[in-house]
């Protein structure tokens, strides 16, 4: 268990951001399944879903920007898990970029790779390996989009979004494995140790121009879309 639980550079859990919110939390003065629980909720709540610069950022970086999407989002989350001893592991995918049409739209679509570097966490509870994934979207974001799409209940790709029950997504943590994008997978990657680890082998299938078109123009354009959901009028 000893590699699950080591400081990297993107999992910086020393840093004094991450400790400063641990302790703030009192996340180290509960039981194992509460800090798991605690931390899991915190991470899908109160990080909001959206589009960072880049998917290597550290976790006090992602932590500092307040939202984060699939593997940003997962890079705080094994981070705030490590810093209280919870060994994690992250898991390797692409997904079908037909997952995230609603929030990115029109030409910016179009020229967009066809498949998108993915990834959940697993977490090891009662000597068995959890999968987490359900943290991705948060629940203000989520509830607004089933408003959205209230017809819908069963199959729903779209907007962030791959689940067979768009109704009762299972997010919830409870002993369980827990999924909001898992129906848009297209290919395993494997398990790796830490987030570092995956990056080494895979990156978002981007060239240059398109990494700073995503960067400074496309992403901004997402967040705008996913802000609208979430800010949506209620009647």
């Amino acid at each position: 268990m000893k590699q699950y639980l080591l400081e990297t550079k993107l999992l910086d859990y020393n840093s004094i951001e991450i400790q400063k919110l641990i302790k703030e939390r009192k996340w180290s003065e509960v039981n194992y399944k509460e800090k798991i629980l605690y931390i899991y909720n915190y991470v899908r709540d109160e990080i909001l879903f959206g589009y960072n610069l880049c998917d290597n950022l550290s976790s006090s970086v992602i932590l500092s920007d307040g939202y984060g999407q699939c593997n940003t989002k997962g890079i705080l989350f094994m981070s705030l898990l490590r810093a209280v001893a919870i060994p994690c592991r992250m898991h390797g995918f692409m997904i079908n970029k037909i997952l995230q049409k609603g929030a990115i739209t029109g030409l910016a679509y179009k020229l967009s790779p066809n498949e998108i570097l993915h990834s959940w966490v697993e977490v090891f509870y009662k000597n068995r390996w959890l999968n987490l994934e359900g943290f991705i979207l948060d629940i203000v974001y989520l509830t607004k989009l089933q408003k959205k799409f209230k017809r819908c209940t069963g199959i729903f790709c779209g907007y962030g979004v791959a689940t067979k029950d768009f109704k009762n997504p299972q997010i919830f943590w409870n002993n369980n494995d827990t999924y909001i994008q898992k129906e848009g997978i297209t290919c395993d990657l494997g398990v790796f140790s830490s987030p570092d680890e995956l990056f080494k082998e895979h990156m978002q299938n981007l060239n240059f121009i398109k990494k700073k078109i995503y960067e400074n123009f496309v992403r901004h354009l997402m967040n705008r879309n996913v802000n609208k959901i979430r800010q949506s009028f209620e009647p």
